[in-house]
This record gives structure tokens, C-alpha cells and sequence, in this order.
């Protein structure tokens, strides 16, 4: 993009003979493990290229980098690669401009606690420095008041511009580890053209950032809960985020099954946490259990009922979280009167492992296993027969979409989901498999197929799914991210649930006035989509695409989809909707 730098006076040879802010950039991702830099390639990361050339050149271990052809896609794939490794990634952009593009995924990344390292340029001379010339296009549209720093400060937990050369290398190490202490969240730094033209002197002994370290509430603290959750009659759990770890997913089984307390998602729950199939598991929102509680652990759960002046009355409430609460979120008073605050996994651990020491009522536990027993089987006995009802329907609900696709989908299969009115669907009939197989993308719309192909870099063994509607795929960078994963061999599946329309707009403005001059004429302003078929957006990039208008021929189409996938084939499926 632009114009390139040109360094007055020398030769390629005489850099490369000698290090630069290049090469402190690429040590510095080498110390803080960083595994991929996904990149939406600007003019002024002429350095890094050449730190990078070096490298692959001299087979040296070191980031593999990754091109995309838009910021959010770039910024996308290190959310899907970190939720499934946990491992923090970089990202480099294109100075302010590309910060602007990016910042829909930054944003989701600081909402949805993804540790993750940016990176954007700029020029600070403007060429004026006779040594030094960074190209028109800084001093005619590319400068920022402020620097670019001032574009992102909201959506970042730190941010900066490096203004030595001196110290570039230990700032990016120290944004790193910052990103990945609690609260985790993208951290930022803006990298100068001219400080990265300085030579670099690599640092005599260079550290090796240690994992951050997990820290738990005090004995005291799960001493108090523990004997909370003894004296309780009717305990309840409600959960968004236990499932971000493997460890947290299981240790809530441990907690649930230990004293068998049913277990309830909250609305918008980013992850798998917990059996869909497991005879604890209540479903999501707000069934009956909440009220009747008088005992409720919110584990990781940030907006459980709403509005939020409509809390439990009968309830004791407990928070389990590492961040009870968000610099970020402007609204977010708390009932609890008790809080173990840290690692949730680890917190969930010692509770079980408390318990398990104690003296449990055991009868009163066969009895209440018994009770919650019964209602999942009614609430499976339900779902299936609105399956079953669809079934015979000549056209298909997102009901029947959803329980085919996961009865056809392989074991092991990641779901990335950005559905909106069509959720609730998902939430009750799309069985996800264990531990990290099902992400809901944090924040804004648009980002899911770039999460998917950051997943399946990840886990490149699992199929991986996205699940979204027509309107989200309109607003994902959809013919960037299928090139992506035509030219990195990244085959994923996009199932778009299509329902002819922005069904969320309408069903607003419906409840805000039922009786209004959009309905009584049939007047949908905000309903109307640029619709075409969307299945045809996949032959440009060698992809399978299909249209899927019934549901006698839905699990063969999904079948040939799951079928091209599993050959290194991306797939695409328009699936038409009755709702």
C-alpha cells in the first residue's frame, strides 16, 4: 500500500548486514512465543519483511507469517486460533487506517478477554529527516493528531507509540505479557518507520516471558462457599464462560455431579460449557429452577438475567469469575454477596476437592439428582418432537437445520456461531462434542468466517463449522476469507440459516410498536436485504457450494459438504428458511 521507504545513501546488503527495529520486532515475537503473525500488509513493515526473508532464508525457528486481505480478517483469525490454543498471537496492521478496519475484531477480542498483540506503523518525520524518506503518502493522508494510538486507546487494555529504538524490543515483550494478565485483553503499539530504520543491538541475555501465573480466591473464601453450597436445599449454577477451558468445562461437571445441582447457560454463552446431553442440564435462560433457587453460583457469567434489576429473590448469589467486573461494560451493578475471584477452573477445583472432603447429605442428593433427572428427560422428549414435527414440512425450520447438522457433523466438529434471531435454535438443538467445540463470536457482526479459519489453523485435524445468517454473511469479509483458506489449505464449512431478510430489525421494531404505521401496512424498513444466491460466492475460490431449499435433500447436502471438507475442500451451504 503506498509508497515505499527508501532509506538516502543505503544499499540492501549494508542492512542486512547489520540489525534493525526489523529484527527487534521478530525477537521479541520469538520470546513471547508467538506462533503466527497475521497480517494486513501496509507500507511502512518494510523492516519486518526483511527480519522475516532472513529468517525463512536461514531456516531460523521463528512466527510463521500470514497475508490477509482485510484487517478484520487478520484480527479474526487470532481470536479463533487463541480461543481453541490459548497461546496469545500478533497481529500487524496498516498504521490508523488498518487499525479503523480491524477495530470491529478488536473490539469482540476486548469483550471477550482474548489476550492478542497489535501492531500498526506511522512516520513521524514526514520527510523531513534528509536521511530518511517514508513516502508521500504519510505527510498527505496518512498522519494522525494524536497518533494512532489515540484511534484505539478505548478498545485496548494498553496502548503506546515506541519512541526508541533503544527500548522497542522490551516494550513489545512487556505489551505481550500485559495482554495475557488478568484482565486479558489486546494490547497496542505503534511502531515508528523511523525507529524501525535505527540499528538494533540485540540485548546480551534476553528473558523468556514465564506463563502468567494462575492465581485463586483464599482458603477462607472457598471454605465460605463450600459450606454454602452444603447448607442449600435447591442450589443452581448459570454459566457463559467456564467453558473457556478444557479445565473449566470439566471441573463444572465435577461441581455439578458432586452435589447434583443443575446447571442453566445465560443468553449469550461464547462457549461449550457443559453436556447438552447431561441429565444436570437445564437449558439456557431462565427456567423455572432460577426462582426457586435459594442458592445460585454464577460462574463466569456476566449478564445472567435481564433486565438486571430482575434478580432472583429467594437467592443467595455467589460470582465465580476472574473478572467480576469489566473496565469495559458500562452497566453492571452485582447482587452477589460473595465473590472467589481468579482462575475460574482452578476456583471450581478447589471447591470440588473441598466438598469432597466434607459431609455430604447423600440422601438429600439422590433426591435432587433424581428430580433434575426428570426434567431433562421431558425438556430432550420436547426438543425431539419439534424436530420431529419439522421433519414432515415442506420447507425447512432452523430448528431441523440445526439437529441435522449436528447428527451429520463428524466427531470432534468446532462450531463458530453468529447467529442472531435464529439462536435460540442453536442453543437447544445444535449438540456441540466436549470441551472447545462450540465459540460464540464476541461483539460486533462480521467476524465468524475469519474466527472459523483462526480455529481451524488451530485444529487442523476437526471439521469446523460456521453457523450464521444471511444478513451476518453479508457483513463478514466473505470473498477475503475464502481466498485465505483456498491459498493456506484452511477447508472449512459456512452454513448460512437464510431467512430472506434482517429479521432482527423487524422483530424490534415490532416490539416497540405492535400496533405501529410498519405494521398495520406491512411496511418493514429495516427488513430488506440485498439478497442473491450465496452458494455462488464459492466456485471463484474451487469451493463446494449449494442451495438447500428441503428438508428431504438437507442431510445430503450437509453429508457432501462435511465430504468436501475433509479433501481440503472449503464448503459453502445457502440454506432457505421457513423463519
Amino acid at each position: 500500500m503506498g509508497t515505499q521507504t527508501h532509506i538516502c545513501g543505503s544499499g540492501h546488503d549494508d542492512m542486512r548486514n547489520s540489525t534493525d527495529g526489523g529484527d527487534a520486532i521478530l525477537q521479541a515475537f520469538r520470546s513471547l512465543g508467538i506462533d503466527y503473525v497475521m497480517a494486513s500488509p501496509g507500507s511502512e513493515w518494510g523492516p519486518f519483511w526483511e527480519a522475516m526473508a532472513q529468517q525463512q532464508l536461514t531456516n531460523e525457528s521463528g512466527p510463521t507469517y500470514l497475508t490477509c486481505a482485510h484487517e478484520t480478517l487478520a484480527v479474526d483469525l487470532a481470536i479463533g486460533y487463541t480461543s481453541l490454543t490459548g497461546r496469545m498471537q500478533a497481529v500487524m496492521l496498516h498504521t490508523g487506517v488498518g487499525l479503523l478496519q480491524g477495530s470491529l475484531g478488536i473490539e469482540g477480542a476486548l469483550r471477550g478477554a482474548i489476550p492478542m498483540l497489535i501492531l500498526s506503523g506511522e512516520s513521524v518525520s514526514f520527510g523531513d529527516d534528509p536521511d530518511i524518506d517514508p513516502g508521500f503518502q504519510w505527510q498527505a493522508i496518512l498522519n494522525q493528531v494524536g497518533s494512532p494510538t489515540r484511534l484505539i486507546e478505548p478498545l485496548v487494555k494498553w496502548a503506546h507509540q515506541t519512541g526508541s529504538i533503544s527500548n522497542m524490543y522490551q516494550q513489545i515483550v512487556t505489551a505481550g505479557e500485559l495482554s495475557q494478565r488478568t484482565p486479558r485483553a489486546p494490547t497496542y503499539l505503534s511502531v515508528p518507520i523511523e525507529v524501525m530504520m535505527q540499528p538494533w543491538t540485540p540485548p546480551s541475555e534476553r528473558r523468556n516471558p514465564p506463563a502468567a501465573p494462575v492465581v485463586t480466591a483464599t482458603p477462607a473464601d472457598i471454605a465460605k462457599v463450600t459450606d454454602m453450597l452444603l447448607a442449600a436445599e435447591c442450589p443452581a449454577i448459570i454459566t457463559e464462560e467456564s467453558g473457556r477451558t478444557a479445565e473449566g468445562y470439566n471441573a463444572l461437571i465435577a461441581l455439578a455431579e458432586t452435589l447434583a445441582i443443575p446447571v442453566v447457560e445465560g443468553r449469550f454463552a461464547p462457549y461449550a460449557n457443559f453436556p447438552k446431553d447431561h441429565p444436570l442440564y437445564l437449558g439456557a435462560g431462565r427456567p423455572p429452577v432460577i426462582d426457586e433457587a435459594d442458592l445460585i453460583l454464577m460462574i463466569a457469567s456476566r449478564q445472567p438475567w435481564y433486565p438486571l434489576a430482575n434478580v432472583p429473590k429467594n437467592a443467595r448469589i455467589v460470582s465465580i469469575d476472574d473478572t467480576p467486573f469489566r473496565d469495559h461494560v458500562v452497566y453492571q451493578p452485582s447482587s452477589a454477596e460473595c465473590f472467589l475471584e481468579g482462575d475460574v477452573a482452578a476456583n471450581l477445583a478447589l471447591l470440588v476437592d473441598a466438598l469432597r472432603q466434607a459431609k455430604i447429605d447423600e440422601t438429600a442428593i439422590t433426591r435432587r439428582r433424581a428430580r433434575w433427572e426428570d426434567t431433562t428427560v421431558d425438556r430432550a422428549a420436547e426438543a425431539r418432537q419439534i424436530v420431529t414435527d419439522a421433519e414432515t414440512d415442506d420447507t425447512i425450520s432452523p430448528a431441523l437445520l440445526a439437529a441435522t447438522l449436528s447428527r451429520v457433523a463428524p466427531e470432534g466438529t468446532v462450531f463458530v456461531d453468529e447467529t442472531i434471531t435464529h439462536r435460540p435454535a442453536i442453543v437447544r438443538h445444535l449438540h456441540s462434542d466436549g470441551p472447545m467445540s462450540y465459540f460464540r463470536v464476541h461483539g460486533g457482526l462480521g467476524q465468524a468466517m475469519g474466527v472459523a479459519l483462526g480455529a481451524k489453523l488451530a485444529v487442523p485435524d476437526r471439521a469446523v463449522v460456521t453457523t450464521l445468517g444471511d444478513g451476518t454473511f453479508l457483513y463478514n469479509p466473505a470473498i477475503q476469507a475464502l481466498a485465505f483458506a483456498r491459498t493456506n489449505n484452511l477447508a472449512t464449512l459456512t452454513v448460512v440459516f437464510n431467512n430472506h431478510g434482517y429479521n432482527a430489525m423487524r422483530k424490534d421494531q415490532e416490539g416497540y410498536f405492535p400496533d405501529g404505521v410498519a405494521a398495520k401496512n406491512d411496511l418493514w424498513l429495516g427488513h430488506p436485504i440485498t439478497e442473491f444466491d450465496y452458494a455462488e460466492l464459492a466456485k471463484p475460490f474451487g469451493a463446494f457450494g449449494a442451495t438447500v431449499e428441503t428438508p428431504a435433500e438437507l442431510p445430503g447436502m450437509l453429508e457432501e459438504a462435511f465430504a468436501a471438507i475433509a479433501n481440503g475442500q472449503s464448503a459453502l451451504l445457502n440454506v432457505l428458511l421457513n423463519a
